[in-house]
């Protein structure tokens, strides 16, 4: 079967981008905002409708044309967008899929397949709920609309630190579509393209595709010898076709098939690239090389089909949106980054490697089906309104596997596991349903003052069953070897909640072109459970300690800006400032002694900051843009502690790492457990900025034009303590694209992180100083074309 897609997607995207060159072409205007003299107008659809952005009363960025054209280059995934926007960060240690989402510092660390997060991501009209379903790649959209703050009122559960909202090119009854082809470093090809038009009177369709493909280019140095380019490549397949039927005039069915393949290899964890005691990678890291000795490969595959149904009635539209997702996802990577154990030979490293840590996650299963029905007001008059029903139904399974890289030995009992076998299996069964009755209206008091007020009633289910089904893992503390009585069994749990979430706002346009907005809302996180029983807290503890459970979190936030055009049209500022309360705060306490996630609630986290963007077109070949935001997040419970310094050399130093917190109980059999009342959030950086510049000179019937982009975030911390090593005091990447472009065709040279920056973006906390880092510098060319 995957085959069958892998050749179909494959053979879809290169022909696309290929023959489509002998089609004459239809059509082929470029983008507004490139032609003219002012800024053209931005639509979003944040509020569930079509409405120009500087009239919707909410923080919101809208990414599109050149930018996302430049962010995608060369094959970057989703993880593109991250800092490209004020507030949004975007990171993943599984690679190419499972993305981590943080909007104003609020996001998740949880690595596991059931983690979730608070930032939710909307694609087409659709949650999607799972982390494997978030990684769906890039290709053949109209936008990207970033949402910060509280969505509970149209978007629902899951959303309270807001949304990242993707929308597809949808069929039109005009003829056209476009292809594009690139080649670049390591040997990257990314093809994507789509054509469509109409059938017949009353039906149209677009077919969209999509090819990418890197080598590997890391190499594995071991003393047996060396494997050249052993690591980081992939392969990846996806294509959506949609049917847009009208039956009539007041009718609209859209039915969408889209699907996924990624193989490739799982992010590569690196050993010892922290050194105790001091700040940033050391010698042990080089981009290229790595030391392990565990397996590293990883494979997803989605399926999507979808309807949405609108009828016209007048006064009132109805809108049915129905989604069914399937998946299944495997992943595994040496999680201790390195070579060997301290007690092996011949020599291990980089660095001291405690044990070897070889583990696989598997999602054999996985199926989300959405449905929403809602009633949207029609017309111009002084009232808008919508109003609909939503439920939500997921089943999910999940497989974890412990690998004895080294192989098990016993004493007086000899081998127990031969090297990379399988020690230990866990695994976990979850099942979720929500459904959620919810309304907002608009109403225009005066011609410049208009309020808009919205309530939506959640209620969340939970079924959880954890199992450890297998284990073979001896107890080994320096040699002494003795068997671990089997730790083995079941564990149930079940959660449910019910929340009204809401939101009121109100916009005041001063003048034509300055609209001053204010807005408060309430936001809600269903409960979550999580319970990875591969290793469980220790022998001598219930398996249920395993077995966490995070109570649902509410925030509250009020949010006051300002949205202007300027100088005639070619100038536009936007600013906003913000605070927020985030109550029973779900935090996930990562790695400590053992591989795994815990979840906790804090009694409170506290966050402000402001939003700033800008966007300037001093002449017509000119374009600027910029954007900044600062958030500043703090941890608030005076008794809230958790483990710090997991990693831990067998005793020989229980402070492996330089911890910057009050310390409650030192590290000694365990790691040292601290209070971390006052920290920020992890992966929250207090200033994020980006900037763009684009410049053309007219040549012949088309242009050559240079556009270059850029984005800075400041210090993150990985985890919920704060240690000197596991940390990254900034970054800086930049991208640059020159080409020649007709209203037809374009020719450009493009480079992604320009100027070689390196810097690590999370780390592994149970084993020793691993750490993983940003994507390495890439260029290449690009072909492309409009018809």
């Amino acid at each position: 079967m995957r085959t069958f897609r892998s050749t179909l997607a494959s053979g879809l995207a290169i022909a696309i981008a290929s023959t489509s060159f002998l089609i004459a072409p239809a059509y082929g205007q470029d983008e507004a905002a490139e032609e003219g003299p002012g800024l053209s107008e931005i639509v979003v659809t944040a509020q569930r409708r079509e409405e120009n952005l500087q009239d919707v009363p909410l923080s919101v960025t809208a990414v599109s044309g050149d930018k996302l054209d430049a962010i995608s280059a060369g094959g970057v995934d989703i993880r593109g967008i991250s800092g490209r926007v004020p507030s949004l960060l975007v990171e993943s240690s599984f690679g190419r899929t499972f993305p981590r989402f943080y909007i104003r510092g609020l996001g998740n660390t949880d690595f596991d397949f059931n983690a979730s997060q608070p930032v939710s991501l909307v694609y087409d009209d659709v949650v999607l709920e799972n982390p494997i379903l978030k990684g769906f790649p890039i290709f053949d959209l109209e936008r990207v609309e970033v949402l910060r703050g509280p969505q509970g009122t149209l978007f629902g559960r899951n959303t309270p630190a807001g949304i990242v909202k993707f929308d597809s090119v949808k069929p039109s009854e005009v003829a056209g579509g476009y292809g594009k082809i690139s080649y670049g470093r390591f040997n990257a090809i990314n093809a994507q393209g789509a054509v469509g038009g109409p059938l017949g009177e009353k039906v149209s369709v677009r077919l969209s595709a999509m090819y990418q493909r890197q080598d590997d280019y890391v190499d594995n140095v071991t003393p047996a010898g060396t494997t050249k380019d052993a690591f980081e490549g992939y392969e990846e397949y996806a294509a959506r076709l949609q049917f847009l039927i009208k039956p009539s005039d007041d009718l609209d069915i859209l039915l969408t098939g889209q699907f996924r393949s990624l193989d490739g290899t799982a992010r590569l964890f690196r050993a010892n690239v922290f050194t105790k005691g001091q700040r940033g990678l050391n010698s042990n890291f080089n981009r290229y090389s790595v030391s392990t000795d565990g397996q590293n490969e990883q494979t997803v595959d989605t399926q999507n089909a979808a309807a949405r149904i609108t009828y016209d009635a007048g006064p009132v539209s109805f809108i049915s949106v129905t989604s069914l997702w399937k998946g299944e996802s495997n992943s595994v990577g040496d999680v201790d980054g390195g070579l060997g154990a301290f007690f092996t030979a011949p020599a291990t490293g980089p660095g001291f490697i405690p044990f070897s840590a070889e583990t696989r996650d598997r999602v054999p299963n996985l199926k989300q089906f959405t449905q929403e029905f809602r009633i949207a007001s029609n017309g111009d008059g002084p009232l808008s309104y919508q109003a609909g029903v939503f439920y939500f139904d997921e089943t999910l399974t999940i497989r974890s596997d412990n690998y004895a890289t080294l192989g098990d030995f016993v004493g007086g009992v000899g081998l127990l596991t031969p090297p990379g076998g399988v020690n230990i299996v866990a695994s976990q069964r979850q099942e979720s349903t929500a459904w959620g009755v919810f309304g907002s209206a608009t109403f225009a008091v005066t011609d410049a003052l208009k309020l808009t007020g919205g309530i939506r009633y959640n209620d969340d289910k939970r079924d959880f069953t954890a199992s450890r089904d297998f284990d073979s893992f001896p107890f080994d503390i320096f040699g002494a070897t003795f068997p671990t009585p089997p730790l083995l069994g079941t564990v149930t749990r079940k959660t449910k909640d019910n929340n009204v979430t809401w939101d009121l706002s109100a916009n005041y346009e001063a003048t034509d072109d300055i609209n001053f907005y204010a807005r408060v809302a309430r936001g809600y996180r269903a409960p979550s459970i999580q319970g990875r029983l591969l290793f469980p807290p220790s022998t001598a503890t219930p398996l249920e300690d395993g077995v966490t459970v995070g109570d649902s979190e509410t925030i509250t936030s009020y949010e006051a800006g300002i949205k202007s055009d300027l100088l005639d049209g070619r100038a536009r500022f936007n600013l906003n400032g913000f605070y927020y309360e985030l109550k029973d705060a779900q935090l996930t306490a990562v790695g400590g002694g053992v591989n795994a996630n815990r979840l906790i609630n804090a009694d409170k986290v506290r966050g402000y900051g402001f939003e700033a963007e800008v966007e300037f077109k001093p002449v017509s070949a000119l374009l600027l843009t910029a954007g900044i935001s600062y958030n500043n997040t703090s941890i608030r419970d005076a008794g809230l502690t958790t483990a710090a310094c997991g990693a831990q050399l067998g005793g020989l130093d229980p402070s492996i790492c330089t911890i910057l917190d009050p310390i409650v109980t030192p590290a000694g059999a365990g790691p040292a457990i601290v209070n971390i009342n006052g920290n920020s959030l992890p992966q929250s950086p207090e200033w994020i900025a980006n900037w763009t510049a684009r410049y053309s000179i007219p040549v012949g019937n088309g242009e050559i034009y240079a556009y270059t982009d850029w984005a800075y975030r400041s210090k993150i911390n990985f985890f919920l303590y704060e240690s000197v090593e596991y940390q990254d005091k900034s970054m800086l990447e930049g991208g640059l694209r020159v080409g020649y472009k007709t209203d037809k065709y374009d020719f450009a040279a493009f480079g992604r992180n320009i100027t070689k920056d390196t810097s690590a973006v999370g780390g592994i906390d149970f084993n020793n100083l691993t750490g993983f880092v940003n994507e390495p510098r890439i260029w290449g060319v690009e072909a492309g074309f409009k018809f």
